[in-house]
């Protein structure tokens, strides 16, 4: 397992982070404990969870991922592992947090309410990355940043990131930083996977150029590049199964996911990985921790059958002539998520 810091900062993780948003939901407390083990016991030492995990329509309630989590921390080395979490902010367009009565946003009130909720649930006294989940384009960063700043100076926060943010919105939050001597976002989460590769119009290069680190999520599209939605199947449990039966703005999110394009995408790597000898699920998740503003990707799974196809990623760098067969796809489908 390699390693690699997260932007300027003195915290190195393991290039594969496992993620946590299925406990509790489509995997039990039993079951989540195995995939971290696991995990841990395979090289990871970055795990990435939330204050709204699992997310709704059908958790049983917000925050018992990260008390999964916080149990399943007691039987390791805390100060081996290297934890993430975030504050929700104001959600987005497909989801509206259930948190502190359906309100919430990035200011003192609310992010201080978070952060001590998350470490009560996390049975830490510390997070080593918080972020913010959602970004609150409404706030002026400076105050943002300024609340998660004393965080950071408090000791109860090692460094910041941010997830679903603009391009716009990390240079702006870079220059408030910069500007009011601030604690910076260090790290960005957002979605980035051979079936959505946005994040390289603009994004990668504001990230290189500030040395702030991705930290992709969905590698595999939501499951989509697993193929298991291949033929218009619909299987049981998975996550935009769940979705399409759902409410408006849910199906409206899966089919930005499992759409006509992407899993013609889905058909055409799937056939570049049996060439190349390994799965679709390890090359897809080998292609996203290969690029140089990658920090590590995070995987994330709802039993401990899927880990070894997952795993195998970590062995993985994958040839110049694959590189180019994938990128003849993104060229003929272009990113089929809008």
């Amino acid at each position: 397992m390699r390693s690699n810091r997260l932007g300027r900062s003195s915290v190195v993780v393991s290039d594969i982070c496992m993620g946590t948003m299925t406990f509790g939901n489509q995997c039990d407390e039993a079951e989540a404990f195995r995939i971290m083990d696991m995990a841990c016991d395979a090289g990871v030492t970055f795990f990435d969870t939330a204050e709204m995990y699992p997310v709704p329509p059908d958790a049983k309630y917000v925050g018992l991922t990260e008390e999964i989590v916080g149990r399943w921390l007691k039987t390791r080395n805390r100060d081996s592992i290297i934890l993430a979490s975030k504050v929700a902010g104001p959600g987005h367009s497909w989801i509206t947090p259930p948190l502190r009565g359906g309100l919430t946003g990035l200011d003192r009130h609310h992010i201080t309410r978070a952060v001590e909720a998350s470490l009560r649930r996390l049975q830490t006294d510390y997070i080593d990355l918080y972020q913010t989940h959602w970004p609150d384009h409404g706030a002026a960063y400076e105050e943002t940043l300024g609340v998660l700043d004393e965080l950071v100076h408090a000791g109860k926060v090692r460094i910041l990131g941010c997830s679903n943010e603009t391009c716009w919105g990390l240079t702006k939050s870079l220059w408030a930083a910069d500007l009011h001597g601030l604690s910076r976002y260090e790290t960005i989460q957002n979605n980035f996977s051979l079936n959505n590769r946005r994040f390289e119009d603009e994004l990668a290069q504001a990230c290189r150029q500030e040395q702030v680190s991705l930290i992709p999520y969905s590698p595999l599209g939501g499951g989509v590049l697993s193929g298991k939605y291949q033929g218009g199947a619909r299987p049981d449990g998975a996550r935009f199964t769940t979705y399409l039966s759902a409410g408006e703005r849910q199906q409206a999110m899966a089919a930005r996911f499992v759409n006509e394009r992407s899993l013609a995408a889905t058909e055409r790597f799937q056939a570049i990985a049996a060439e190349a000898g390994m799965s679709v699920v390890t090359m897809a998740i080998a292609w996203s921790k290969q690029h140089d503003f990658v920090a590590s990707t995070i995987v994330g799974a709802t039993s401990a059958e899927q880990m070894p196809e997952i795993l195998a990623a970590a062995e993985v760098r994958l040839a110049p002539e694959v590189l180019a067969k994938i990128d003849a796809v993104s060229r003929d489908i272009r990113y089929p998520m809008g």
